[in-house]
């Protein structure tokens, strides 16, 4: 019989830790650097987590350094220009020009460094085994480029242990001694991408160190950005939060979207009863449904902790559950979308004309990381659909490694009378840029997977899914 491997020794910092006397000198240093503002920060990877990172270092006065493989980032940067549509051009003009930040792409640059932040993708394989390559990938180009008095700080979401096992033996390649010479945290992202209501600075700030002195630095680089730091005991503590509150979402977003499945079969409007739950004062948070899971996190993070799990005998049976019901739903839409051809227009799917609304996986932004709209688009045309689309974020689909047929595909303009050449109009991301009262008046099929189609005058042709 096998028997569950035993659980690694887990290193704790005592997180209410305040005295620096016993910090080695390297740590002593680099926390006078942070206290003070001189330490060069390092942002490795310029996209939705670091970027943002970046303006929030740059905002409290810290000197930056961006470090990127994309030229083009790099080009669109230089040039003030945002690739990210919820920041505007003026936020990365103000960025370039406030005279404490630089760019660069090369890996020499690191040296400099006194912290350097690692905001890398971490996806998931086919077989949704973690795919640790870019950060393992990161931590060997950082090995080769480190000096003594340095902190390095992943803020990926990952699985517990990666950091004080899987990167801290990669960066032990540079010959320096790690709690000594330079210092190993973990700081997950907590980025909301066009959330006006959160920024960077306001969200707060989960820390954590490898040792003590790891988490005194930790602690330090973002109290000096953030209005709030939280520390933990370990990086795996750290590791586990960020994937709890993943899944929470990914489990709770399930949650409905088998209700919305269920109630539906009923003759019950999911929408109704989660509008009118959510008036319970105490007990209910509104959780709601939609045509798939998108984003780098929430598809992708629970299977982190599935994956790591099985590594204990532990089977995250509820985890993998809720996966199976969200990655299920692009299928649930196109069933009710064939249903709505079928039923108001006599029409089969083969050979009909769809226009999807909205390729981004949330709404006011221009992330398509995981967007179901993509999978929504490749089944319909599978199936023999002519499909075109509409993102006011997104004008052409940009190359991706799982949606390579689809790149290079242009956004429709929605000009009054578009959406009447088609046989159905399906929402899929509910922009709030889109004149939805305009798209039902022209559209002889609407299949709204958002709720934002009803109520709009022409219920007799809006189908919910």
């Amino acid at each position: 019989m096998s028997q569950t491997p035993p659980a690694p020794a887990l290193r704790k910092t005592d997180i209410n830790m305040h005295t620096r006397a016993d910090l080695p000198a390297a740590a002593d240093e680099l926390l006078q650097k942070l206290e003070n503002k001189t330490a060069l920060i390092v942002i490795v990877g310029l996209g939705y987590v670091g970027l943002p990172l970046m303006l929030a270092f740059d905002a409290a006065g810290f000197r930056t350094l961006g470090f990127d493989i994309d030229q083009e980032k790099l080009t669109a940067l230089r040039a003030g220009r945002s690739y990210l549509n919820h920041f505007g051009d003026e936020v990365v003009a103000s960025l370039m020009k406030s005279g404490r930040c630089s760019l660069t792409s090369s890996e020499a640059d690191l040296l400099r460094a006194d912290a350097i932040c690692l905001c890398v993708p971490t996806p998931i394989t086919k077989t949704r085994d973690p795919d640790m390559s870019y950060v393992l990938n990161t931590a060997e180009m950082v090995s080769r480029n480190m000096r003594t008095g340095q902190i390095v700080v992943l803020e990926s979401t990952t699985y517990p242990g990666a950091t004080d096992t899987d990167m801290a033996q990669v960066l032990a390649r540079s010959g320096l001694k790690n709690g000594v010479d330079y210092f190993i945290g973990y700081s997950p992202e907590r980025e909301d991408p066009g959330n006006p209501d959160f920024s960077t600075r306001r969200i707060p700030k989960i820390v954590s160190g490898d040792d003590p002195a790891a988490a005194m630095l930790c602690r330090a680089l973002y109290s000096g950005i953030v209005e709030k730091v939280v520390p933990v005991s370990s990086t795996r503590t750290a590791e586990a939060v960020k994937l709890t509150e993943n899944i929470f979402r990914a489990v709770n977003i399930a949650l409905v979207n088998e209700l919305k499945v269920i109630f539906d079969k009923m003759g019950i409007d999911v929408w109704e009863v989660i509008d009118a739950a959510r008036t319970k004062p105490f007990g209910f948070m509104p959780f709601y449904p939609g045509p798939g899971l998108g984003g780098h996190c929430i598809p992708i993070d629970p299977f982190y902790l599935s994956w790591k799990a099985r590594e204990f005998g532990a089977n995250a049976q509820f985890i993998e559950l809720a996966g199976l019901v969200n990655s299920a739903m692009p299928q649930y839409v196109i069933e009710k979308l064939i249903h709505a051809l079928s039923s108001a227009k006599q029409k089969s799917i083969s050979g009909a004309r769809i226009l999807l609304i909205g390729i981004a996986y949330k709404k006011n932004i221009n992330d398509m990381r995981e967007s179901p709209s993509l999978v929504l688009m490749e089944e319909l045309e599978r199936l023999g659909a002519q499909v075109g689309f509409h993102d006011p974020h997104v004008p052409v689909i940009p190359m991706t490694r799982e949606h390579a047929a689809l790149a290079g595909r242009h956004s429709i303009d929605l000009d009054p009378g578009v959406a009447g050449k088609f046989d159905a109009v399906l929402i899929a991301t509910d922009h709030d840029t889109v004149d939805y009262g305009q798209l039902v008046r022209d559209a002889s099929l609407v299949v709204d997977t958002r709720n934002r189609a009803r109520g709009l005058g022409r219920d007799d042709i809006v189908y919910m899914a």
